[in-house]
C-alpha cells in the first residue's frame, strides 16, 4: 500500500470517532451498500466522518488493504474496524450498532 494513503487512512481513523469509508458522500452516496450504511448512521444521530473512496484511487484500494476486507463501505468506530454493509446492518438489526456508536460517557 502507498505510504501516503496509509498515513491518510490512519490519521482519519485516529481523528474521528466514527468513520465511514464509502462510495460517494453524505449528500450523494454512489452505491446502494454505501447508501444503506449511511442512512443507518444518520438514523442513529451520532456525528461521523464520511470518506469518499471514489475521489482517490489510492484510498479506495488502500482501505481494502488496511482492513484486509475486500469491499466498501467500511465502518470504523473508536479506531476499530467494524465491518462492511452486511455486518453493520446485522449489528443494527440486533440493536448492537446503536450501543457501539453511542458516546462512551452515555
Amino acid at each position: 500500500m502507498d505510504t501516503a494513503a496509509r498515513e491518510q487512512i490512519e490519521s482519519t481513523i485516529k481523528a474521528n470517532r466514527i468513520v465511514l469509508f464509502m462510495k460517494g458522500n453524505k449528500l450523494f452516496p454512489q452505491c446502494g451498500f454505501s447508501a444503506r450504511v449511511l442512512g443507518t448512521l444518520k438514523e442513529l444521530g451520532e456525528p461521523f466522518e464520511a470518506v469518499n473512496v471514489l475521489s482517490d484511487p489510492a484510498i479506495r484500494q488502500g482501505i481494502k488493504d488496511f482492513s484486509e476486507w475486500p469491499t466498501i463501505p467500511q465502518l470504523y468506530v473508536d479506531g476499530q474496524f467494524v465491518g462492511g454493509c452486511d455486518i453493520v446492518m446485522d449489528l443494527h438489526d440486533r440493536g448492537e450498532l446503536a450501543k457501539l456508536v453511542a458516546p462512551k460517557d452515555a
